[in-house]
């Protein structure tokens, strides 16, 4: 008997996408928010300035569950499988944005290349909430740790090689070398969405939609109505209030610290941008590869609400051991070290942070949506973080700014709410109860 088509039936063909379309999401954040902002820090350009751009890069991952949440939970069938359609479509618009960096020249303003990344966010993202719905569908509860360390380490690989890579072809080569070599690189991750479908019986490619299964007499705006009325209601708890904060707070003060404490390395203490951007890659693939993996494991043995108190101490003693070495006057000497508290601790969090969101997520009824709306409420501290970095840094010393993060970790880690109840099936399996709907993630993730 003759195997079907690569589908997500398949454990090891779900890893393997979930994990390559994470690796395609690190290249380009290796690219954009890390050699391309090192490279204008040390071109001269304020951290005020590099914050804005990080800002306009981030803003639509903020939007994105009020953009695509909608549109991916109440996806009408195709034949190419209905989340498939999406996530194929967003990516070739995607590498379209990207291709168009070609045509920018040696040295376009940094306004401008915000410009260009934040179309290729918007798609981007909307290739994110079709793969977290994917996830959500397809990956068994007993699977999510290893899943999260997959999708993770290939966020984190995709951002460590990026970071470098292009740190040395933008100093080297220029722009247009850059963008060509990020054009053919993720247009080979890309493809595998085209590979892999849903269920062995979908479309290999096919832009016409499949029967409808919209109740009759049920219109759109009747069905929009009673969608916004689950959403809200799934947000109306303690706990999914807690965790939307915690979600904005985590990414908000790691952006205040990072980006003046990154732009301050290279304008006062005299590293060059492809030092920073190898050291940042460096630690981000140990975190990434060797931690996220053995994590990962120990969230499936341990529960996640265990896994994320434990680390969100961690990122809390990590922020208070920066702040000390700076109050010492070892910021430049001990550089590298803060770099590596303050940037491989938080990248492990976020192993055991995405487990207990996607729980959360689908204990309600528009679960695509819901997974966004935190992503986004992390992505929203991230934009609002690091608008507001280079202003809080004029006027707090480094110091105080570390200590005062270390502060809202600890906040943290005493009000991580209990996940979502783990049903059962007859098998043994824990299963998602999503009616086939899902979920950076969802029927994805996301990362």
């Amino acid at each position: 008997m003759r195997p079907g088509p690569p589908s997500l039936r398949s454990s090891s063909w779900r890893f393997g996408l979930f994990t390559l379309l994470y690796l395609y999401q690190g290249v380009v954040a290796g690219f954009a928010l890390t050699a391309l902002a090192n490279h204008f820090a040390a071109a001269g350009t304020s951290a005020t300035d590099i914050g804005r751009h990080l800002a306009i890069v981030g803003l639509p991952w903020v939007l994105q569950p009020l953009l695509w949440g909608p549109v991916i939970d109440r996806a009408s069938p195709y034949s190419m499988g209905p989340r498939r359609y999406w996530l194929v479509l967003s990516l070739a618009f995607a590498q379209a944005c990207l291709a168009s960096l070609l045509l920018l020249g040696e040295a376009p303003s940094l306004t401008t290349v915000s410009a260009v990344l934040f179309l290729h966010s918007m798609a981007a993202s909307l290739a994110d909430t079709a793969t977290d719905r994917m996830i959500a569908d397809s990956v068994p509860d007993d699977e999510l740790g290893r899943t999260s360390a997959g999708t993770r380490a290939g966020f984190v690989i995709g951002s460590a090689a990026g970071a470098a890579i292009f740190a040395w072809l933008l100093a080297g080569k220029g722009l247009p070398v850059a963008a060509g070599v990020l054009c053919a690189l993720t247009t080979s991750l890309a493809l595998t969405a085209i590979l892999v479908r849903e269920t062995p019986g979908d479309r290999f490619l096919s832009p016409h939609r499949a029967a409808s299964t919209r109740a009759p007499g049920r219109g759109r705006a009747s069905e929009m109505i009673s969608f916004a009325r689950r959403l809200l209601a799934a947000f109306r708890t303690r706990d999914a209030t807690i965790l939307l904060t915690m979600c904005f707070a985590i990414d908000f003060g790691l952006a205040l610290f990072q980006v003046p404490f990154t732009v301050a390395l290279v304008q006062v203490h005299g590293w060059t941008a492809g030092d920073l951007s190898r050291l940042q890659a460096g630690l981000a693939l140990l975190g990434g590869t060797l931690g996220a993996a053995g994590l990962g494991a120990a969230v499936d043995r341990v529960g996640p609400r265990r896994a994320l108190r434990t680390l969100l101490f961690a990122c809390a003693v990590a922020l208070g051991a920066a702040g000390a070495l700076i109050g010492a006057g070892l910021e430049a000497t001990a550089g590298p070290f803060i770099i590596g508290l303050t940037s491989v601790v938080p990248a492990l969090l976020y192993v055991a942070l995405l487990p207990t969101v996607l729980l959360a997520s689908r204990a309600g009824h528009a679960s695509a949506t819901q997974f966004q709306v935190y992503m986004a409420a992390m992505n929203l501290g991230d934009v609002v973080g690091s608008a507001l970095a280079g202003t809080l840094a004029a006027v707090m010393a480094p110091t105080l700014v570390a200590f005062g993060v270390a502060i809202l970790f600890l906040v943290c880690t005493r009000s991580v709410p209990t996940p979502g109840h783990r049903p059962a099936s007859a098998n043994g399996l824990q299963r998602p109860m999503l009616g086939r709907r899902s979920l950076r993630g969802t029927d994805t993730s996301e990362g």
